[in-house]
């Protein structure tokens, strides 16, 4: 069936599994999420300087205190994990990027500043280790690697966005970035424009956030202003998710056996979702 006229996608409302509270003292809803292949939660909330873990069915594995020596507590906008297991978050209110170094001198982890930007917000590593940083008030997304030492290499800017707030993985090696009140924009491996979800799709977005990308190489996107998560598969008309139950959904993550994971900011809620099975 359709959705209402104006709304391009068909509605296949996938299946609520589980919600997760956010763990006591985050001071307010849950923002940036990754999910490592091992299927461990990184989250963002609030106004907590560190980074909570969480594994699928809710239980806290550990928190990673966000602290710089000489600098101090920061708030981490977002989170993303290598696959070498390096944990990368950006900091929007000191406008930088911290990794968390593991040394013999301190082997709990040690933050270290890789990067600095205008308003960095959105993060992600592609398939290619390079790492993304959305940058708000330039309207860009900077691309980069880190060296042995955690210095910054191969430096590169995708210029022209209108307000960049999140980045997540796209199809075949890309990346696609979701614009505050706009459209959602694709980039293929090479860095190179694709076109927008929106232009290609025909679907209206209202406030477009976390943005990720399932094993069969669709894209998934959270509206904040609309209160759903849309699912774009290639070459195929767009298809709602979920469009009842949330707030503010704001972070989304692929996980394994077809799930979801959305950070709902209205409640408070880490949701998990089943929907590939749905689709078939």
């Amino acid at each position: 069936m359709l959705d209402p006229p104006g709304d391009l996608a068909h509605s296949w409302q996938a299946r609520l599994l589980r919600q997760i509270p956010m763990p006591a003292g985050a001071g307010g809803g849950p923002r940036g999420l990754h999910c490592s292949p091992d299927g461990l939660l990184f989250l963002t909330a609030g106004a907590a300087p560190c980074i909570y873990v969480l594994d699928l069915e809710g239980r806290s594995v550990c928190h990673l205190p966000c602290r710089v020596p000489g600098f101090g507590d920061f708030v981490p906008e977002d989170v993303a994990v290598t696959a070498a297991g390096l944990v990368v978050v950006s900091d929007l209110v000191h406008g930088a990027v911290h990794a968390l170094q593991h040394t013999a001198r301190a082997p709990q982890g040690c933050w270290v500043t890789v990067g600095t930007f205008l308003a960095p917000r959105g993060l992600a590593v592609d398939a290619f280790g390079r790492f993304l940083v959305t940058d708000y008030v330039s309207g860009a997304v900077h691309s980069f690697t880190l060296g042995p030492a955690l210095e910054q290499l191969a430096p590169a800017s995708m210029l022209g966005l209108e307000g960049p707030c999140w980045v997540g993985l796209g199809p075949n090696g890309g990346f696609a970035v979701s614009e505050e009140f706009g459209d959602v924009q694709l980039f293929g491996s090479a860095r190179q424009p694709l076109g927008s979800l929106g232009g290609l799709n025909g679907h209206a977005f209202g406030s477009p956030a976390g943005v990720c990308t399932d094993a069969e190489g669709s894209v998934i996107v959270a509206d904040e202003q609309r209160r759903q998560v849309t699912l774009f598969p290639r070459g195929e008309s767009p298809i709602c998710l979920v469009s009842k139950g949330l707030g503010r959904p704001l972070g989304v993550a692929c996980v394994p056996q077809g799930q979801l994971v959305v950070a709902d900011a209205g409640d408070s809620y880490i949701k998990v979702y089943q929907y590939h099975s749905e689709l078939a």
